[in-house]
């Protein structure tokens, strides 16, 4: 299993409307990559910019999909966010 802790920060003013898009978004990613064990976004209490994935993908094939399908996926949330991404990727010691 490898899994992924994403942060991305939101522009100012945005976090309703980028919560909105994920609603729909996450049903999707769910549903079309049956290697993403677990895609659960974020919020932060106190932070009005910060939104917190924690991703799992069964092998690094479903991590290639995920990949693959990333930009096209997020389209929408994209011009919400400020430029860069905090990604970890992360192995289970126990499993």
């Amino acid at each position: 299993m490898i899994t992924l802790i994403a942060t991305l920060k939101v522009k100012d003013g945005n976090m309703e409307e980028a919560i909105q898009i994920l609603k729909e978004i996450v049903p999707k990613v769910k549903a079309s990559e049956p290697g993403c064990m677990e895609y659960i976004p974020h919020t932060v209490r106190g932070d009005e910019k910060t939104i917190i994935f924690y991703e799992k993908y069964s092998d690094k094939d479903a991590l290639k999909l995920h990949s693959a399908n990333l930009m096209k996926n997020m389209e929408k949330l994209f011009p919400l966010l400020e430029p860069g991404m905090d990604i970890k990727t992360c192995y289970e010691i126990i499993s």
